[in-house]
């Protein structure tokens, strides 16, 4: 399968081990009274939720950023109440004692522009259904183009404000990963180390085609009407089939024979008998898509398409300005960056003069892997760290 863009899957929270842990922390918000785009559109009061795990030394010099997938949050680790029964996606790795140890580090993490999850009330970011302050009306389209370098833009603004002047190490998931390569190219002075999972600093014509489809079932819905939806019913059948794309091709192949064969979504409805009686796969892809879908937003599920597309414009340009030393973390059973892919990217950094170790996840949940797995790396990873 071509290389794809850093979507990861659906489901990663609700399917991620709900260890224990007593790591509690709270969302934020960083405002900007205004940020310049890439594409040269200026917004005016931009708002970005973040939240952090452990204590700001007095140097600042214990810093280290973490960047989320298409479909995620800020929510890298730990819970907001004690009573919530999901942490955030990679506690397994963040926290006092684990591999990123947060008695030793200040991890921060914070939402990209067009967070996907705007209805949900923790998120609080800037994106196309928020207020256009000059219109008093959400943006819709009217909101510009974003790319990752503008994720990154914003994330440099924060660090700024809290006077870190060099970050320990940058590290991300898929699209968190593509941002951590964004991050090492563009301020190779301020990134001491880089952790890419699931994710390579390759990106072509496939990549952008495959976005384009991922994007397609939304601007068909009628419902999404050019994204002049707010305040009427959400195109939630297009976006619906759009989050379902991006669940089937974060998965191998193997697990979906494993996991469902060519069972019947019910007993006794026979695919053979009628056009309304479905497979269990289908069905259930379908539900997991509908489900994710009502806490999602169409246009930034669009827009951050677009910035994963993005991502392919001067990547050679980019790549030979990493001088940080990587640790680059992948899934050998990855259809969205294969290992190819991955190792590729490895040895052109290497070409650079930075040192680089690789860690494949033995997991068989392919893109997942790069959360659901991760606990696999902490070695490596406190080593990484200690160097």
């Amino acid at each position: 399968m071509s290389r794809l863009i850093a979507l990861t899957a659906l489901l990663l929270l609700a399917l991620a081990p709900a260890e224990a842990q007593d790591l509690i922390t709270k969302k934020q918000v960083f405002e900007l009274g205004s940020f310049t785009t890439q594409s040269g559109r200026t917004l005016k009061n931009v708002k970005v939720g973040w939240e952090s795990y452990g204590t700001l030394n007095a140097d600042k010099s214990n810093a280290i950023l973490i960047c989320h997938f298409f479909t995620g949050t800020s929510h890298a680790a730990g819970k907001y109440a004690e009573a919530e029964k999901v942490p955030g996606y990679w506690d397994a790795i963040i926290g006092p004692g684990k591999a990123i140890d947060t008695s030793k580090y200040f991890v921060l993490s914070s939402d990209t522009l067009v967070n996907l999850n705007a209805p949900d009330s923790n998120v609080t970011t800037t994106g196309p259904a928020s207020i256009d302050p000059d219109t008093s009306k959400p943006y819709a389209l009217n909101f510009p183009v974003v790319s990752i370098r503008d994720f990154i833009e914003v994330q440099k603004k924060l660090v700024d404000s809290l006077g870190i002047r060099k970050l320990v190490m940058v590290g991300g998931a898929s699209m968190g990963g593509l941002q951590t390569y964004e991050w090492a190219g563009a301020y190779p002075d301020m990134v001491g180390r880089i952790m890419p999972v699931i994710a390579s600093a390759e990106a072509d014509a496939g990549l952008i085609a495959w976005a384009d489809m991922w994007s397609a079932p939304i601007k068909l819905d009628p419902k999404w009407n050019g994204g002049d939806y707010y305040g009427k019913e959400p195109p939630l059948a297009g976006l619906s089939l759009s989050l379902k794309l991006v669940t089937l091709h974060t998965q191998p192949h193997a697990w979906y024979t494993t996991a469902f064969g060519t069972k019947w979504a019910k007993e006794g409805d026979s695919p053979a008998k009628a056009f309304a009686n479905r497979y269990a796969v289908d069905a259930t892809l379908d539900g997991a898509g509908a489900g994710r879908a009502k806490g999602s937003d169409a246009n930034s599920f669009v827009y951050l398409v677009r910035a994963n597309q993005l991502f392919a414009e001067n990547a050679a340009e980019r790549l030979k300005a990493i001088r940080a030393p990587a640790l680059i973390v992948y899934s050998p059973t990855d259809a969205l960056f294969p290992a190819e892919s991955v190792k590729r990217t490895a040895e052109a950094i290497k070409a650079n003069g930075a040192p680089v170790e690789l860690v494949a996840l033995d997991g068989k949940r392919g893109h997942l892997d790069g959360v659901l797995s991760m606990k696999q790396a902490e070695k490596e990873i406190a080593a990484f760290l200690a160097k």
